[in-house]
């Protein structure tokens, strides 16, 4: 069954739904359709994109810490991420992963260097999305990403 997405924000319907599109693939490891997907994902809005997959990251991961988030966690998700999608997805790349989890948690480091292509950080968002859904729905988390963000920008 194919979300409907029409009460999002015109903006970020077609995120909402390639997203969706490419992290339940991802879910079902289904190359094909990922790589159909991250295309679709990759040439949309690289600023919208990476607030809404950053946020929903950021939101799955304090959902898995409620206590806090610590650099044991964030190396644990990392390497179980990689781990797990190396398996099927074998150029999945952990400085790629470990740059869009800092990002995700406001701790970027800005060094000059360039980011990511657009379809290489939406393979690996998705790989990292999927892997903290686990099994789990995608549109949930992200219309909590949504609703953080207007609530981010309402009391900003």
């Amino acid at each position: 069954m194919e979300q409907n997405w029409r009460h999002l924000p015109p903006p970020a319907r077609p995120i909402a739904a390639a997203t969706s599109t490419a992290v339940e693939a991802a879910q079902r490891q289904d190359a094909e359709a990922l790589g159909d997907a991250v295309r679709d994902l990759a040439a949309l809005d690289p600023a919208q994109t990476g607030l809404i997959l950053g946020t929903a990251v950021r939101l799955l991961l304090e959902d898995r810490h409620p206590d806090g988030l610590d650099g044991d966690a964030v190396r644990d998700v990392l390497e179980t991420c990689v781990r797990s999608a190396a398996v099927w997805q074998p150029e999945i790349d952990p400085h790629v992963v470990l740059l869009l989890l800092a990002g995700a948690l406001g701790v970027s480091d800005e060094d000059g260097a360039p980011p990511p292509k657009p379809d290489v950080s939406a393979r690996h968002a998705t790989l990292l999305l999927a892997h903290l859904l686990a099994a789990r729905p995608v549109p949930p988390v992200l219309v909590a990403a949504l609703a953080e963000i207007e609530r981010t920008q309402l009391n900003d």
